[in-house]
């Protein structure tokens, strides 16, 4: 059996004008029993499709700060660089892969990504706007934990690992403020943020807060997410 190809939104380097991938995306998704494959950065609609066609899954990678006007609202100082390329792609091939049911996952920027689209908002800077005594911006390494989150009971992400709370890693200064009315949170960090959501009415559509491209190697947790992704994906 073949297996499933997933399409993996390219990181941007304004400073060197590149497109690069962490390798951990990619040896997450390999270990999972996919087959990675990082995109072409590009708005062409007739790409996009051939691509979504493709394509079983859609990995929404980390990376620049979702741009504000996507939810209607005006930069504060604190937000970071934004990458307009990257949110215009992003924005189509989500549809096109909704409209397909396609298997897609947001991790970081990603989950945030998802909320904006359809219809939710963030915090632009969570230092500034969100009063939390919880690091979720941590320093090297990556890999290790830094904060709990309990999971909703009977929603997929609890039912996938089967306990209450998680230890998980966390390097962000965004995060959903107002969730989508198309989304529901499972599971929460103890400051009140989303930490990971889901779309009921798809077959797989998932946004996680946390880093399991960091955490594959060591967490069960990340093991486990990356894993459900791909069955999802091959099932398509």
């Amino acid at each position: 059996m073949s297996k499933p190809l997933i399409g993996l939104i390219p990181l941007y380097d304004e400073k060197k004008d590149s497109l690069w991938m962490l390798p951990g995306y990619m040896e997450g998704i390999e270990e999972a029993g996919g087959i990675p494959v990082m995109l072409p950065l590009t708005e062409d609609d007739t790409e996009l499709e051939q691509l979504c066609e493709i394509c079983d899954g859609f990995l929404l990678t980390g990376g620049h700060d979702v741009s504000p006007e996507l939810y209607g609202e005006c930069a504060v100082k604190e937000c970071g660089v934004c990458c307009k390329e990257r949110d215009v792609m992003e924005k189509k091939l989500f549809s096109m892969a909704l409209d397909q049911d396609k298997a897609l996952l947001g991790i970081c920027r990603g989950i945030q990504f998802m909320n904006v689209v359809l219809g939710g908002t963030l915090y632009q800077d969570l230092p500034t706007q969100k009063d939390s005594s919880l690091e979720h911006h941590q320093k090297p390494p990556y890999d290790m934990p830094v904060h709990q989150v309990r999971l909703v009971r009977e929603l997929p992400l609890y039912q996938l690992i089967q306990k209450p709370e998680i230890a998980v890693n966390s390097y962000h200064h965004q995060a959903i403020h107002i969730l989508s009315d198309r989304l529901k949170v499972m599971a929460y960090a103890e400051d009140g943020l989303a930490e990971a959501v889901y779309m009921p009415e798809k077959s797989f559509v998932w946004g996680i807060q946390w880093h399991p491209e960091f955490s594959y190697k060591t967490d069960e947790n990340s093991k486990k997410i990356l894993k459900q992704f791909v069955r999802a994906a091959e099932e398509k």
